[in-house]
């Protein structure tokens, strides 16, 4: 590709950053970001302003020299054209010196609007969103793989004296190649750049004496000058510019991955061909955070024969299988089963988490994970508003456990969590380093999924125990529960059957604070503790509950267990002496 950068008049160590960046030929990789088009004035330190008006033009690449391209302020249309009689627009096309463009965009003296040109996004199949409000931007995904962000740029601006703010397109390298070697081209580049430079006296050499010089010759690729203004040295260029040859990016491919514990390299058809060798692969389960972060992937946990499948998906198009839950922080899955049907780009991202043989022997492989604790607080709070809500028909207060806390057992049983997306969210991926502004997050999200349970309930419980209204009016959630298992503790002790709870007399001790349901306290306080700075303090607490504190340093992982671990205890400290009670009826 021609040397833009060595046939520019001026030295390259006094070429401002960004002209040279438009001189210089786009690379091959696949992940850079392509600028295509931009309308910026920007206050640069050390230059006064610096100016660009830029767009990308769809230029046959037939091995010749790139034409000289003419644009208006870096626009594909200026103005609107002139109205005549019926018909005279028939044959009207938008295009760029006859050319076609990467992005459509259309100007005139006060404003300005832009957009994935038509045949871009029809081309490679992509699905447009628009994000903010006054500061509307585009942006294009291909949802096929998926594959977010393809194509991002700002909508329209303003200008009056000034724009009212900068615009610039960006497109991926992978797909903006695709497209060009579908369409035979290259990215030629035409662009306006303005800007005030030092006065040095590598560029008074330049100039000869003069207070104005030209650059470039008639019918050359650039045209522009250099002249005295504003204190310095005034740059103005007109250039046109082959800056993305039709040449593909290097395919992503997972054919010939060396996967640990495997002798030799894989590729699809051996993949395929281990049906008589299976072969285990471990992954580190950051693999489920792309997925589970993303509503669009299905990442729902699946209970399959006394084990915790995590297989993630995407709208029916692809899904991993066989992907299961081993140890804390592990996935076991056969080598087949990730090559199965999946694209090559998860093929890769799976790679990337895959560990050695020697750290996973390591790991405990029995040790709990974050999956099957969130099971067993989903089999407390079952149970919890089954046996609420048994209580509660005792006692004339007729509440179905759907009602009170949200859960049934039945859709339980016939879907799993799929209605229950905060169980999801609450067993995503939980590494031992986890920060503790993600803890805290984890903490509120514990505390919320039973705050469905409502308090009239309990009051009413309370109430018909023998528990004065005043003394409940003021009381909430976790106050409610302390009295009424102090309640239960007393009933179960002396072998109380149900219906002996319905009472007259205030029970003695109801107001005890009880250890039992501590950690709900820990954790509403931990709910709370970023927004008032006191997490140091909640972390004491932490500590009076058993906690080691020194483990810390490693992230709060543990923390996160210990609390679920404890929210658990509270729930059965609940659960145990309501059920022996009700099972006496």
């Amino acid at each position: 590709m021609f040397d833009y950068v060595g046939s520019f008049p001026i030295p390259v160590e006094f070429l401002p950053q960004r002209l040279r960046s438009l001189l210089e030929p786009v690379g091959t990789d696949p992940l850079l970001k392509v600028e295509v088009n931009s309308f910026t004035e920007t206050e640069i330190p050390g230059l006064n302003r610096e100016t660009l008006h830029m767009l990308t033009a769809v230029v046959p690449d037939d091995g010749s020299a790139p034409p000289i391209i003419h644009s208006d302020q870096g626009l594909v249309a200026y103005s609107l054209p002139i109205f005549g009689d019926k018909g005279s627009l028939r044959d009207f096309v938008p295009s760029v010196c006859g050319y076609d463009y990467i992005v459509a965009s259309w100007g005139s003296s006060l404003f300005y609007t832009y957009n994935l040109a038509e045949k871009v996004w029809m081309t490679l199949g992509l699905t447009p969103r628009c994000i903010g409000n006054e500061q509307q931007s585009m942006v294009y995904d291909d949802l096929s793989l998926p594959e977010f962000g393809v194509a991002t740029g700002e909508v329209s601006c303003q200008y009056h004296f000034k724009a009212s703010r900068n615009i610039r397109w960006f497109m991926s390298n992978e797909y903006l190649r695709k497209y060009l070697w579908m369409r035979g081209a290259r990215g030629v580049r035409q662009f306006y750049y303005q800007a005030t430079l030092q006065d040095v006296p590598q560029l008074r050499e330049l100039m000869k004496g003069e207070s104005f010089v030209s650059l470039g010759e008639p019918g050359g690729w650039f045209d522009g000058d250099i002249r005295e203004a504003n204190g310095g040295l005034l740059l103005q260029v007109w250039a046109t510019v082959e800056a993305i040859s039709g040449a593909p990016c290097p395919q992503q491919t997972a054919d010939e991955l060396t996967w640990p514990g495997i002798a030799k390299k894989v590729t699809r058809a051996i993949a395929n061909d281990i049906m008589r060798d299976e072969q285990t692969v471990y992954l580190d389960d950051r693999f489920l955070e792309r997925y589970e972060k993303n509503k669009l992937y299905g990442s729902t946990p699946v209970d399959f024969s006394g084990g915790w499948l995590c297989s993630p998906s995407y709208l029916g198009q692809w899904s991993f299988t066989g992907c299961r839950r081993v140890g804390r922080n592990l996935i076991e899955v056969e080598l087949r089963d990730l090559y199965k049907g999946v694209p090559d780009r998860e093929i890769l991202h799976a790679h990337s988490c895959a560990l050695d043989a020697a750290i996973v022997k390591q790991r405990d492989l029995t040790e709990e994970h974050i999956v099957s604790k969130v099971d067993r607080l989903l089999a407390q709070l079952l149970s919890l508003g089954e046996n609420l809500s048994r209580l509660g028909a005792v006692l004339g207060i007729q509440k179905s456990a759907v009602d009170l806390l949200g859960f049934s057992r039945k859709e339980v049983e016939a879907d799993g969590w799929l209605n229950y997306p905060q169980l999801s969210k609450l067993a995503q991926v939980a590494p031992v380093d986890m920060t503790q502004q993600d803890f805290l997050a984890r903490c509120k999200s514990i505390h919320e999924i039973w705050q469905k349970l409502p308090n009239g309930f309990l009051k009413q419980i309370l109430q018909a125990a023998g528990v004065p209204r005043e003394s409940t009016s003021n009381l909430a959630s976790l106050k409610l529960l302390e009295g009424l298992l102090n309640i239960l503790l007393a009933f179960d002790a002396n072998w109380e059957a149900p219906d002996a709870l319905k009472n007259k007399d205030e029970p003695e001790g109801w107001k005890a604070r009880s250890t039992g349901i501590a950690m709900l306290f820990v954790t509403n306080d931990l709910r709370i503790a970023d927004a008032h700075d006191s997490v140091s303090e909640i972390l004491k607490k932490l500590q009076e509950q058993g906690f080691e504190t020194a483990t810390l340093h490693q992230g709060y992982g543990r923390a996160l267990d210990f609390v679920l671990d404890g929210v658990i205890k509270a729930f059965a400290a609940i659960n145990d002496p309501l059920g022996r009670i009700l099972a006496r009826a």
